[in-house]
């Protein structure tokens, strides 16, 4: 007899001459199959060791937070710190308990996930789609955060229309050369604020210029990368006076490097980032910014995986432009007047 943990209905479909979707009905006990078929699966599974908790109806045991290593730790992620203590809110809501798991490439993802002993998982970010189709053969319910694959419930803010409203409002405030710095364009939200970013300047009447959209290099850490990121750009025969940065902690990093240059903020170069992490509205100046509620993103996630709400959906939440100080020319200052002098000139 195989090893309980071992056995995945994908082996019970190939070991019994049927569809993977008849064996699920089968192990649930739904209508739409013949005796025959329901006592050969059930049959078959006995002889397998299938552990049929795996199936379980009902409320989740527990929830798996999975998370990609390659966007570094969580407490170094503002964002996904957000994402998690949302989730961790709605577990706690419904008396479900909450476990978190990194994955990187090369992982024994099931094997890992198995241990964990969850029925029902969350993934965080960008997964590849080797990683993906690992998590998939866990056959557990699965919600996505920040990410998109075809089949699977993903929960997601409007990111197209966050990178424009970033855009246009640099546009609209002037700005003659504006660029871009992104991460990895593989990651399904940096590539919708790509393209949000290029379709402001399209509307603009503003031809795209290759040169004024750089990619983060994923051999620097973080913070030197946002940095090498602003000085090719500054490198340019005519920098740019205005920068929309894919998330804040990218734009904050190259502000430090700006004011460690000499360049004002917004005076010499303005800036406008995503997120809105607690740290944009801290910095000086203050950043402008694109605010989701990020929280709501993890929260719903793990709603929907307690209430079994995962079928195959894309759902998007609202964005809202945040205007401070980085983004913003201030009118200039009227002269003082010059006090006259009493001598009068011989």
């Amino acid at each position: 007899m195989a090893d309980k943990q071992g056995v995945t209905i994908r082996e019970l479909a190939q070991a019994a001459g049927v569809s993977i979707g008849t064996v699920s009905r089968a192990l649930k006990g739904q209508p739409g199959l013949s005796e025959q078929t329901r006592g050969l699966v059930l049959g078959v599974a006995q002889q397998m060791g299938y552990d049929t908790a795996k199936l379980r109806t009902g409320k989740p045991r527990r929830v798996l937070f999975l998370y990609s290593r390659s966007i570094g730790s969580l407490a170094n992620n503002p964002f996904y710190s957000y994402v998690l203590h949302g989730a961790e809110t709605a577990c706690r809501e419904a008396g479900v308990p909450l476990s978190i798991m990194s994955v990187v490439a090369g992982d024994d993802v099931v094997g890992q996930v198995r241990r964990h002993e969850s029925d029902a998982l969350l993934g965080a970010g960008y997964f590849d789609p080797e990683a993906m189709e690992a998590i998939r053969r866990c056959e557990l319910p699965l919600v996505l955060v920040d990410h998109f694959y075809p089949g699977v419930r993903c929960v997601n803010d409007d990111n197209l229309l966050g990178a424009w409203l970033a855009t246009k409002h640099l546009l609209d405030g002037g700005a003659k050369r504006v660029a871009a710095i992104f991460g990895p364009l593989i990651h399904y939200s940096v590539s919708l604020r790509a393209k949000g970013f290029r379709r402001a300047l399209f509307e603009a009447g503003r031809l795209f210029d290759p040169e004024y959209e750089v990619t983060l290099d994923p051999a620097l850490e973080y913070r030197d990368a946002g940095r090498d990121a602003l000085r090719r750009l500054l490198a340019l025969p005519q920098p740019p006076d205005a920068i929309f940065a894919y998330n804040d902690s990218t734009a904050l990093h190259a502000m430090d490097l700006c004011h460690e240059l000499g360049l004002r903020v917004p005076e010499d170069i303005r800036f406008i980032g995503y997120d809105d992490i607690e740290d944009a509205a801290r910095s000086k100046p203050p950043l402008s910014t694109v605010k989701m509620d990020k929280e709501a993103l993890g929260h719903l996630a793990a709603r929907a995986l307690i209430e079994g709400d995962t079928a195959p959906n894309d759902a998007s939440l609202p964005v809202e432009l945040v205007v401070r100080e980085s983004s913003v020319l201030r009118a200039p200052e009227a002269a003082p007047a010059r006090a006259r002098s009493r001598r009068q000139p011989a």
